[in-house]
């Protein structure tokens, strides 16, 4: 498990941009991490006023976000001197809407890794329920070069 002190030490992303709080389990091959949603995230004071809705952009962005966490932890020798980006999102779908007060369960798994290249399947769920999935693909770089 990792909390959010560990998981800033592996990514660079930051307040109001870090989408994930806590790594519930880190394998071989895979990742769980939630983002506990709070009414306080700045996005919803415009998507949308008296009807907060978490944009699917960011739950995708968590995703790629658990997933980046995963390879710092695993693939990565030196995260300080290393970025991870993406490269390609594919199949993305939205089955539930998150809310205020929502737990996001974030699960990836690593599909094929070829030299700097990884790709990505994931799948966000509230409570069971399904809200994001999706298929992607990032890049190991060089933060210098980024």
């Amino acid at each position: 498990m990792l909390n959010i002190e560990d998981i800033k030490k592996l990514i660079p992303h930051r307040y109001p941009f870090l989408l994930v709080d806590r790594v519930l389990e880190i394998g071989e091959e895979s990742i769980t991490a939630v983002k506990n949603v709070s009414v306080n995230e700045p996005f919803f004071q415009g998507h949308f006023p008296g009807a907060p809705i978490m944009p699917g952009v960011l739950q995708v962005e968590a995703l790629a976000q658990a997933g980046c966490v995963w390879m710092m932890k695993e693939k990565v020798e030196d995260p300080d001197k290393t970025l991870i980006v993406f490269t390609g999102i594919n199949n993305a779908k939205f089955r539930r809407q998150v809310v205020p007060g929502d737990i996001l369960k974030l699960e990836v798994e690593m599909g094929g890794m070829r030299r700097n290249f990884v790709t990505m399947i994931g799948k966000a769920t509230v409570e069971g329920d399904v809200t994001c999935e999706l298929e992607a693909s990032a890049a190991i770089v060089d933060r210098e070069e980024a």
